[in-house]
């Protein structure tokens, strides 16, 4: 088969952490025949540096290493040398938006009010200026400022009081991010999953969101790899909102090279609850015109909650109660939950290979979030877990993985066979959606 001209419209990308899945670098790439066996040509790695772990590691404290119980840098290179050799490419998450509050530059520029680490991040003497920001966590903190006594002010934190903000408007911020992103790619990384990219530039008297400073911060790190001569090193943007939010940041080509489409998983979510086709079709007609150069992310899970922000009053209500009718997994104030694929269907395979099937024949680069495949569900209720997101996030079952690897008719070699027998070429709408299960919640309103 000849190789695409753009390597990522025919990705199959598996997403997982190193540790939950096989303790270390070492052992991740012990498994490269797991993910050759499953029809994978890309892994995302979930965040491996250095980190207090307050958010799974999304809470970095330096950018150019690896977190110690996963390894070394030089562990991580050859990680890359056996993937490659397998025709696997290596895709890493770049927590963009905030660094750890243990991150030395933060240390620096909480120290006093005039380190030079200062402008680094975001600060206010009153806690009172982009009052329209979102609150990522409202069930963790009540406000985005948070006080500094050594200092006797305030820094800005979107998500945990421990992720502050940075601050992109800083030169030296860019300088220092870009750096960071050519270490990781001369040790062979085929790309960067930019996490919470729409946050990254905050101005008053808006919603912080989507701004069109982002996009320039985007462009400007594009164009940084171009000049470097980084071609085939993508940048994939997690950025949710309405369809044309997300495409706005393909740019003209020289933006993005990938965007998660979470317009459509949403709808395929719908879907699966209703039985009706109408909204999903619209939106996969909807997105085809994209620049020839980029391709969107398909997915229905990941890491995260489910998201469901674009989805009006009714049919957010609906799918909340299809997806999570006991609120087993809510966070109340955010009104979000957090469910395996297995979870939502409660095991039933049937219905699963249905989700799975619509996704895999659903045109873009297709994304399976570890263990879905083998039909893992969430982790148990634990007293004291607010975030939610940590019962998605349980160790890989491996001697489940192995067992079903042997039987032709499992899970696992079902969505084997899906990933072989599908592309990133279009697909016609009505093609793109299997019959749904003919059992439908009682409480789910289909007209």
């Amino acid at each position: 088969m000849a190789t695409p001209k753009y390597w990522w419209k025919e990705a199959k990308i598996y997403e997982l952490y190193i540790d939950k899945f096989a303790g270390d670098l070492n052992g991740l790439a012990a498994e490269l025949d797991y993910f050759a066996a499953l029809g994978v040509n890309c892994l995302h790695l979930l965040p491996h540096y250095p980190s207090p772990m307050i958010d799974g590691g999304y809470d970095v404290t330096d950018y150019k290493n690896v977190r110690t119980e996963l390894g070394t840098v030089e562990d991580f290179a050859e990680l890359v040398r056996q993937a490659a050799a397998r025709d696997i490419r290596i895709v890493i998450d770049w927590v963009s938006n905030h660094t750890s509050s243990e991150h030395p530059w933060f240390e620096e520029a909480r120290s006093t009010k005039n380190n030079p680490y200062r402008n680094f991040y975001l600060w206010s003497e009153t806690g009172k200026e982009f009052a329209q920001a979102t609150n990522a966590f409202p069930d963790i903190k009540e406000s985005d400022w948070i006080f500094n006594p050594r200092t006797g002010d305030y820094y800005f934190a979107t998500f945990y009081p421990e992720q502050p903000d940075l601050n992109w408007d800083e030169p030296r911020v860019f300088a220092e991010m870009v750096e960071a992103m050519d270490f990781w790619i001369e040790l062979g990384v085929s790309g960067f999953r930019l996490d919470a990219a729409r946050h990254i530039i905050k101005r008053d008297g808006t919603d912080c969101i989507n701004l069109p400073e982002t996009h320039s911060v985007l462009k400007r790190i594009r164009a940084h790899f171009e000049e470097r001569g980084f071609h085939d090193v993508i940048l994939i943007a997690e950025a949710v909102g309405n369809l044309d939010v997300t495409k706005a940041y393909f740019g003209d080509g020289d933006e993005c090279h990938m965007v998660y489409h979470f317009g459509l998983a949403e709808q395929m979510w719908l879907a699966l609850a209703k039985g009706d086709r109408t909204k999903f079709e619209r939106v996969l007609e909807e997105s085809r015109d994209i620049p020839e150069n980029c391709q969107w992310v398909v997915f229905l899970r990941n890491h995260d909650e489910i998201a469901l922000g674009d989805l009006d009053e009714n049919d957010r209500a609906a799918l909340m109660q299809f997806l999570d009718p006991d609120k087993r997994y809510w966070m109340e104030k955010a009104n979000l939950t957090s469910m395996r694929l297995a979870e939502v269907f409660a095991g039933d395979e049937t219905k699963i290979r249905a989700a799975l099937e619509m996704l895999y024949k659903a045109p873009g680069a297709h994304v399976m979030y570890y263990g879905d495949e083998i039909g893992m569900r969430n982790l148990d209720r634990q007293e004291g877990i607010v975030d939610t997101r940590k019962y998605v996030r349980g160790v890989f079952d491996r001697e489940s993985a192995r067992s079903q690897m042997k039987d032709p008719g499992s899970l696992f070699n079902e969505v084997a066979k899906l990933m072989r027998s599908t592309s990133a070429e279009v697909v016609h709408a009505e093609e793109a959606l299997p019959e749904p299960p003919e059992e439908q919640p009682d409480d789910v309103d289909t007209n």
